[in-house]
């Protein structure tokens, strides 16, 4: 299940829950310390040099219990009491060109600046550029609060214990967590806390979508109409049909401009692929209306925004909006209290509330509350790092997965029509908001797929690998 975000005293009672019980703190650390170097062993390969820095505090203990698991690795423990002391020997260390620095200097306790002492040995790892795995926080950090303590430490991956920490989760941490990953299971009991704002775990998804009937047909699993494409961004209608498909919904009609029809239509084989005319209506037993992905250039504009709002008003059926289409809703709910999705990055999300788009980086949570309450309490997804999922009210769904590869044009359009393509179902209708997230941790769980085993991959590629991580 997801777990909630958490501060640092609630992180502290919950550890104190769990003594309470008779489990053992080394206990706790040993498991911890396994985990981190399984963690570690993914990022580097047999005879790499590893560097584990342990400062005196249970983050160090963490850092130490790591160094008995990490098989075929060369290891170079430095214990941090005195930073000064060590600090020459961490450059040596530094010019044999470990693989991978495992950080266990101060943990979510520090709560005071740095001396000069600490400060000049966090410059001095971030300064070797070899990358960092931070344990719990990136040393320097406050967990609370996002801000550093006078340096911190630039990790590529944090992997944080139990639960994700608010600061962590702050712009002005991101740049020192690097890749936020949680550490569950480790020995604590089950957390006590609740939270407006939680953490997505790749096991809220582990039996879904559910198993298909063996006696399934097509016309079980639902029609899609897209509205896409257009002079110019024909590849977004392309793109969008290919991540419905890989949804499998029973049917996939994509509504196209005359002059697209025939770029469109000669890429796609089993998604039907019709023009868009004024009186045109959607086919009989349509699921889900998707609009929006290459619309930028239509050739008729009004007749394409009235399109829209209509839609959004008056469809029954669930409707997914994105790209263009968004900037042509009205602050309206509609007259069905159907479902209703938007797909805004933060540019897009900052024009539907007419902010400067710094005030929604700033305040993300903030920003998907007020777009869902402006347009009729509809479901958000709010893309970025650590996509947010969610309405006006009730609970906020961080996304974990996902590589800053996916900023490639059309891996949006892909999502969106996964979005879609899962939404037509009738079967997945029910638990929108499950059904929603999973869209967002497939997609994102795919581009991690492919960047562990290539490096240079395309948003084809994604489509091809949509679905499949397990």
């Amino acid at each position: 299940m997801s777990v909630p975000v958490i501060n640092i005293a609630q992180m502290r009672e919950w550890e104190n829950a769990t003594w309470a019980t008779g489990q053992t703190e080394a206990e706790v650390i040993r498991r911890v310390g396994k985990k981190i170097a399984r963690r570690a062993r993914r990022l580097t390969e047999a005879d790499d040099l590893i560097v584990v820095l342990a400062g005196p505090g249970n983050n160090g203990a963490d850092a130490r219990a790591a160094t008995e698991h990490l098989e075929n690795r060369r290891v170079e423990l430095l214990d941090v009491l005195a930073p000064e002391n060590v600090l020459t020997r961490l450059e040596i260390l530094f010019q044999q060109k470990p693989a991978l620095v495992i950080d266990g200097l101060f943990g979510i306790g520090l709560d005071r600046p740095l001396d000069e002492a600490w400060k000049n040995f966090i410059n001095a790892v971030n300064a070797a550029r070899v990358p960092v795995l931070a344990v719990d926080v990136p040393s320097g950090l406050n967990a609370d609060t996002g801000e550093s303590q006078g340096a911190v430490i630039h990790a590529a991956v944090t992997l944080t214990i139990g639960a994700p920490k608010f600061g962590l989760l702050l712009q002005s941490a991101v740049q020192s967590v690097g890749r936020l990953e949680v550490l569950d299971n480790v020995g604590l009991v089950p957390c006590p806390f609740t939270s407006e704002l939680n953490w997505t775990l790749p096991e809220d998804f582990a039996d879904f979508p559910p198993r298909r009937n063996v006696i399934a047909h097509k016309g079980m699993f639902g029609h899609l109409a897209v509205v896409a494409g257009s002079f110019g961004y024909h590849g977004a209608a392309v793109l969008t049909a290919h991540g419905a498909q890989r949804a499998q919904p029973g049917l996939v009609t994509l509504f196209t401009q005359e002059d697209v029809y025939h770029p469109v239509a000669s890429q796609l084989q089993s998604a039907m692929v019709r023009l868009w005319k004024t009186d045109e209506k959607l086919p009989d037993g349509t699921s889900a209306v998707l609009a929006g992905p290459g619309l930028a250039a239509p050739i008729a504009p009004d007749e394409i925004r009235n399109l829209v709002r209509r839609f959004w008003r008056d469809l029954s059926a669930p409707m997914i909006v994105d790209a263009s289409a968004l900037d042509m809703l009205t602050m309206q709910g509609n007259a069905k209290d159907s479902l209703r999705v938007v797909t805004p990055h933060a540019g897009e999300a900052a024009r539907m509330l007419n902010l400067p788009p710094n005030s929604v980086q700033s305040s993300r949570v903030r920003t998907l509350r007020e777009i869902s309450r402006r347009f009729g309490n509809c479901w958000v997804v709010l893309k970025g790092h650590q996509t947010l999922v969610g309405q006006h009210e009730g609970a906020v769904f961080v996304n974990p997965s996902g590589n800053p590869h996916l900023a490639q044009g059309g891996s949006g359009d892909v999502l969106s029509g996964f979005i879609a393509g899962l939404l037509a179902q009738p079967a997945l209708q029910s638990d929108a908001g499950k059904t929603i997230r999973y869209a967002v941790w497939q997609h994102g769980a795919a581009a991690d797929e492919l960047q562990a085993t290539r490096a240079n991959w395309t948003v084809e590629d994604l489509v091809a690998e949509l679905g499949n991580v397990r």
